[in-house]
C-alpha cells in the first residue's frame, strides 16, 4: 500500500508543475480519449512511448509511476491472460497439450512449495511466481514418465491475435493510467479543485453544482493515498500483534480484511469530521461562493500543451478514419 501514487500530489518545479490546470485536466481528457481511438499494436507503442517522455519532461521518476502499478497489477495479469487464452484470431503460435497426470501433480505441488519458500524472502516475487506457472506450464505439456497415471488432458492453443491484443489492452491501460497519475502527481488538490469548478462552470446554467462537484472530486482523489496510509499502519499495528496478512488459510484472510476494514472505517469517519470542522472553521458554505488567494493564469507552457494534445488527438483520428492507415 505504500505504493500507492494515484492521487498523490509531489512538489517540484518540472514542467508539468506549471502548467494551469485545467489545461492539464483537459489535455488528459484528450488524450485518453485519444488513447481509445488507436486500433493498432504499433500506433499504441508509440503513444505508451510518448507518455513516458511526458514523465521525462515533467522531471517525474518513471520507476516510481511503474511502483504505483503495483496494486494494479493483478487486474493487467489477469487482462493479459484472459486475451491470450480467449482470442482465437490469427495463426496458431503455440499448440500444446497439457497432460494432467498423478505424477506431474505432484511435481507441481514440489515446484508450489519451493516457490512459496522463496517468495518468503520477499525479492524477486513477481519473477518467481511467473518461473512457477512457466514451469508447471513446461511440466504438464513435455514431461510424460513411464507408469504414470493419466487423469485427463487440455489443449493449450494460443494465437497470434491473442498476443497481439493481449499486449495491446496492457499498453493502452498503462497509458491511462500513467497519464491520470501525472495528472495528480504534479497538481495541488487546491488546484485542481479549482481548474475543475473553472471548467465545469457552464453547466450551471442547466442547474448542475459544479462547485461541490469539483470539490467532491477533489477531495476523494486527495484522500485514497491517506486512506492507504492509515491502512498501511493498521496493518502494521497488528502485524506487531502477531497478525499475519499474507499466510494462513481462505477462512484466516477474511477474518484479517474484516478486522482492517472496521478500523479503516472508524478512521474515515474521523477524518471526515476533522475535515468538515477544518472547512467549517474557514466559513465554507455549500452552495455559496468562494473567493480564491491564487487566481488560475495561463501561460506560454500552456500553448505548448494545448499543440501537443491537438496534434496527438488528431493524429488518432487520423488513423482511426485510415487517413492515416498503412
Amino acid at each position: 500500500m505504500k505504493s500507492v501514487v494515484m492521487g498523490q500530489y509531489v512538489p517540484g518545479d518540472g514542467f508539468f508543475h506549471k502548467v494551469d490546470p485545467r489545461t492539464k485536466i483537459m489535455a488528459v481528457l484528450f488524450l485518453m480519449i485519444a488513447t481509445f481511438l488507436f486500433d493498432d499494436i504499433y500506433q499504441i507503442f508509440v503513444a505508451l512511448l510518448l507518455t513516458f517522455s511526458l514523465l521525462f519532461i515533467g522531471k517525474i521518476s518513471i520507476l516510481r509511476v511503474l511502483k504505483g502499478l503495483k496494486p494494479i497489477l493483478v487486474l493487467l495479469i489477469f487482462t493479459f491472460v484472459f486475451q491470450i487464452l480467449l482470442n482465437k484470431e490469427g495463426s496458431l503460435v503455440v499448440d500444446a497439450s497439457l497432460n494432467i497426470s498423478l505424477l506431474n501433480i505432484l511435481f507441481i505441488i514440489v515446484l508450489f512449495v519451493i516457490w512459496r519458500f522463496l517468495a518468503k524472502f520477499k525479492k524477486f516475487k513477481f519473477l518467481l511466481f511467473l518461473a512457477f506457472v512457466v514451469g508447471s506450464i513446461y511440466l504438464l505439456s513435455n514431461v510424460s514418465l513411464a507408469n504414470d497415471y493419466p487423469l485427463t488432458s487440455y489443449r493449450l492453443t494460443i494465437y497470434e491475435k491473442g498476443i497481439e491484443m493481449s499486449v495491446f489492452v496492457v499498453f493502452r491501460l498503462l497509458i491511462v493510467i500513467t497519464l491520470s497519475t501525472l495528472l495528480t502527481l504534479t497538481t495541488k488538490p487546491t488546484d485542481l479543485t479549482q481548474g475543475l469548478e473553472s471548467l465545469l462552470r457552464p453547466f450551471k446554467k442547466v442547474g448542475f453544482n459544479s462547485d461541490e462537484f469539483a470539490l467532491i472530486i477533489s477531495i476523494s482523489l486527495r484522500y485514497i493515498p491517506t486512506i492507504f496510509d492509515e491502512a498501511n499502519k493498521i496493518m502494521q499495528a497488528q502485524a506487531s500483534r502477531g497478525a499475519d496478512f499474507s499466510e494462513g488459510k481462505l477462512k484466516d484472510k477474511l477474518k484479517q480484511v474484516i478486522s482492517l476494514l472496521i478500523p479503516m472505517f472508524i478512521i474515515a469517519f474521523i477524518r471526515s469530521e476533522e475535515l468538515a470542522d477544518a472547512m467549517g472553521s474557514r466559513n465554507f458554505v455549500p452552495g455559496k461562493p468562494r473567493t480564491r488567494i491564487h487566481i488560475l493564469e495561463y501561460s506560454y507552457r500552456d500553448i505548448f500543451v494545448s499543440i501537443f494534445t491537438f496534434l496527438f488527438f488528431v493524429t488518432a483520428l487520423l488513423f482511426r478514419v485510415n487517413v492515416l492507415g498503412y
